[in-house]
């Protein structure tokens, strides 16, 4: 009896053993699957926020994009050919346009500067309807990236909308899509100088930038009053101010002066 005792305690053991070598097991693959799980959760949402971004700019119709190469500083005066008429980026002069509204066009060379900044730069026909200008207006307000001017050249709407390497022609200003493009692309982080300031340039339109560039003639380097990028981008945003460019057009008078 005595040795079948102490044979049942060793098979007993034996038991006891595996039983726990199995829940070991068990509890090794529940944390490998957790993990998997865990990580599979981590990819995923970062899948889902790239896939919304993406979906973000696809549910507004009709926007076009560009590659844009080159948008060094060139010298104040000198006229950049842009391939887009409004232009979506490119080289540009050293001072940025002010953002705000506008009752004159302003200069192509300072809008795209603001465009590198992550303004939303909205262009209509000098010839539009009063009650559609106002409209357009509304869409600025204090301290927005966004600037609403007539525009001179070819469009191929009455209405455009330009960011960094991007554009939207709408027929009217109530078009749900101008609205979306806004707010979407307004304040653009995919630019070269996202957060970079939007106030504190120039509060000038074209015609007041020619009359002063031809009264310092060759020897024009810059508008008086406005800051500038010295040696073109500028990665660290040392440019950036608080609060954005709430002065826009007529706020920045005063500075100008």
């Amino acid at each position: 009896m005595a040795k079948k005792s102490k044979a049942e305690e060793r098979r007993a053991r034996a038991a006891a053993l595996r039983e726990e070598q199995r829940k070991k097991e068990r509890r090794s693959k529940a944390l490998k699957v957790t993990g998997v799980s865990v990580a599979g959760a981590a990819v995923l949402g970062l899948l889902g926020t790239a896939i919304f971004m993406e979906l973000r700019s696809h549910n507004i119709e009709g926007v076009d994009e560009y590659t844009i190469d080159e948008y060094s500083h060139v010298t104040v005066g000198e006229r950049v050919d842009y391939e887009q008429s409004p232009p979506v980026g490119g080289q540009h002069w050293p001072q940025w346009q002010n953002c705000g509204v506008y009752p004159e066009p302003i200069t192509p060379e300072f809008g795209v500067h603001a465009l590198e900044h992550g303004a939303v730069w909205i262009t209509y026909d000098p010839e539009l309807p009063q009650e559609e200008v106002d409209a357009l207006e509304s869409f600025y307000n204090p301290g927005d990236y966004v600037l609403v001017t007539p525009y001179e050249g070819e469009m191929d709407a009455p209405i455009v909308a330009s960011s960094w390497e991007r554009q939207i022609n709408v027929e009217s200003s109530d078009d749900e899509n101008l609205s979306r493009y806004v707010q979407t692309y307004e304040r653009g982080t995919d630019v070269p100088e996202p957060g970079a300031a939007c106030s504190g340039g120039i509060a000038e339109s074209a015609a007041e930038v020619e009359a002063q560039i031809d009264a310092q003639g060759e020897q024009a380097e810059a508008v008086q009053g406005a800051e500038s990028d010295e040696e073109g981008a500028d990665p660290e945003n040392e440019d950036t101010t608080e609060g954005g460019g709430e002065e826009g057009a007529e706020g920045s008078e005063e500075e100008s002066e």
